[in-house]
């Protein structure tokens, strides 16, 4: 082993092991990775950065803006608008859905197929008196297939292409084979035996209105001015809110002094805030027994007269107006994550008004606006009905509760249809490269008007383009300091005399196992030079062992951490990080199965 070749190693095991702790962001990871091998002198300056640049990642960003301006069209929805009239029966919703996802999913990007259509699953569970874990993993890991059949279906495909030695690089369609396959046996799977595997939370009773259960939220209530509780004691609240109750106080809060578990012959005072913690139907029932309000996250002892002027008329008009009170989801890419509510003054900002915070697994002990928000935190918010879905939207949140899609114009819907299919016809026909088609698509839609010039920055994930930009030239690295041969070597020492099925097998589960712990694409980043460097050991077609990095890349079904996906549904769902191997490891089986006899038919 050379110096290099140390070096290089070393940092890609720091890398690693800096992922899978998932303690700093990933593109923040990603920009250390690329740091340290500029430092050490193995990436030439010149080409240090132009992964930024790189076809792979243009084609990314671009796939994202399409993605966005279908949405805005109309275009998922109009499908997504059909499904509720498939029935109760468990069987044909969950058929029915991973197949539509999947489909959605190998045209659009994955996670956002999958955000159009969760509310529809969601509200499906609701009606058919069953909790939404039943539809939700299988939904989540339909869109993981579907990504899998086009080369803009999923990030991975496209850098992939990107490594195909020869003078061309994989086509549009040239996934879809083997893609295909493993979709349609997947989505069979799961919609005739994979459904059963999942665990069943919440009540499943046709009497329980929740639109899915989610634990208990965490919120605070104030004793207002005048109210008849004020100088009796807690006991006699409580006793005066029904025998039906479901609401824990937590603590009280008064002069900002918390009291934890406080005793319920507690004399209340006017001002005095309760930390409870309830279900939504509770707490609105207790709410109407007794006369409390809720609680605000501003910090008003930091407050300007001025700033609290305009906080009392923002207030006014959330309590006055046109107002809705819905239940959303934190995803991985809000920028809410990491923020708390007091820091984000929402409700003077974004006429937002965050009602009661439930986190699986954990009771929340803090201050409601005090609370640091995670990715799968579920928000009861209050805002005006005709802004609460694009408020939510530009925060990165997606609304749960049941809706009406957006529909839009059929021009609209024409449009945005139209501009796709002329780019993937240009693509098909080779008049145009794929990131030249898709880049004249999306800028397409912004001219005329299908998604504006900041949607389009919006609709783009930049902790995804940061990460591919710096991990292209680390993998580059790797290859051409001999790496890659090395780490090629000893896999052929231990595959020596293997059938070329076997050596598949072992490049396909390898793969798919590192990409359950750290993201897609740099596993397939880190993984391809290897395979090239195997296949030439091994004098097998380069195509084949690409084909396997590009599906195991793909199919993270053993955590929740291994797609966003997985990580969207988690909380909704209400499952556990040991949930996901039930479902994900026989589909994970069935995929392997399946793929690599179809690598062999088609690419071997």
């Amino acid at each position: 082993m050379t110096t290099e070749q140390g070096i290089v190693f070393a940092v890609l095991a720091a890398t690693l092991v800096l992922f899978i702790w998932n303690r700093l962001r990933f593109d923040v990871v990603a920009m250390l990775a690329l740091l340290a091998i500029a430092i050490a002198g193995l990436v030439p300056t010149d080409d240090l950065f132009a992964g930024f640049g790189h076809p792979a990642v243009v084609t990314v960003a671009a796939v994202l803006v399409i993605s966005q301006g279908l949405v805005n069209g109309g275009v998922v929805d109009n499908i997504a608008r059909f499904l509720g009239k498939v029935g109760h029966r468990p069987t044909i919703q969950v058929l029915t859905l991973t197949a539509v996802v999947a489909l959605c999913s190998g045209f659009i990007n994955n996670v956002g197929a999958l955000a159009l259509l969760m509310p529809v699953a969601v509200w499906m569970s609701r009606e058919a008196g069953r909790s939404p874990s039943l539809l939700l993993m299988p939904l989540a890991f339909g869109s993981l297939l579907g990504g899998t059949m086009i080369l803009i279906g999923t990030p991975p495909n496209i850098i992939i292409a990107s490594y195909r030695e020869g003078t061309e690089a994989f086509g549009l369609f040239d996934f879809a084979p083997v893609g295909a396959a493993i979709t349609f046996a997947g989505v069979a799977f799961i919609a005739l035996v994979g459904w059963r595997l999942t665990p069943r939370r919440g009540d499943e009773s046709g009497d329980d209105d929740k639109l899915f259960s989610v634990g208990d939220y965490l919120t605070e209530l104030k004793i207002p001015e005048g109210s008849p509780h004020a100088g009796a004691t807690l006991h006699n609240l409580l006793a005066e809110s029904g025998e039906d109750r479901d609401v824990v106080v937590l603590a009280l809060i008064r002069d900002d002094k918390r009291q934890l578990a406080p005793s319920t012959y507690k004399v209340l005072q006017e001002n005095d805030l309760l930390l409870v913690e309830s279900d939504t139907e509770s707490l609105q029932a207790f709410l109407d027994n007794t006369g409390l309000e809720l609680g605000s996250q501003d910090d008003a002892d930091t407050e300007s007269e001025e700033d609290k002027a305009a906080r009392k008329s923002r207030k006014k008009e959330l309590n006055e107006g046109e107002v809705q009170l819905t239940e959303a989801v934190i995803t991985p890419e809000s920028s809410l994550v990491g923020q708390t509510a007091n820091r984000l003054n929402l409700r003077e900002r974004n006429g937002l008004n965050i009602v009661a915070v439930a986190r699986q697994g954990h009771r929340l002990k803090r201050r409601l606006g005090d609370i640091r928000f995670n990715a799968g935190d579920i928000l009861l918010v209050q805002g005006f009905e005709d802004t609460l879905t694009g408020t939510l939207s530009n925060l990165g949140c997606l609304p749960l509760a049941e809706r009406g899609l957006r529909l839009g114009s059929s021009r609209k819907t024409l449009l945005a249809s139209g501009i796709f299919i002329i780019s993937i016809v240009a693509i098909v026909s080779g008049w145009l490269s794929a990131p030249v088609a898709l880049v004249s698509g999306a800028v397409a839609m912004v001219l005329t008007k299908l998604i504006d010039a900041p949607g389009a920055y919006r609709a783009i994930d930049w902790s995804v383009i940061v990460l591919l930009a710096a991990m292209i030239p680390v993998g580059q690295a790797l290859e051409t300091t001999g790496g890659a041969e090395l780490i090629a070597g000893q896999m052929l020492a231990i595959g020596d005399g293997l059938a070329p099925s076997a050596v598949l097998v072992m490049v396909l589960v390898g793969t798919m196992l590192l990409s359950n712990v750290v993201n897609n694409a740099a596993a397939a980043i880190l993984v391809a030079p290897i395979a090239l460097s195997l296949s030439a050991e091994l004098g097998m077609a380069s195509d084949a062992v690409l084909m396997a990095v590009a599906v195991g890349a793909s199919c993270a079904f053993l955590t929740p951490i291994g797609h966003q996906s997985n990580a969207l549904v988690m909380e909704p769902g209400g499952y556990q990080f040991g949930d996901y191997w039930r479902l994900g490891l026989p589909l994970s089986i069935l995929v392997t199965a399946v793929a690599v006899p179809m690598i062999l038919l088609v690419w071997g």
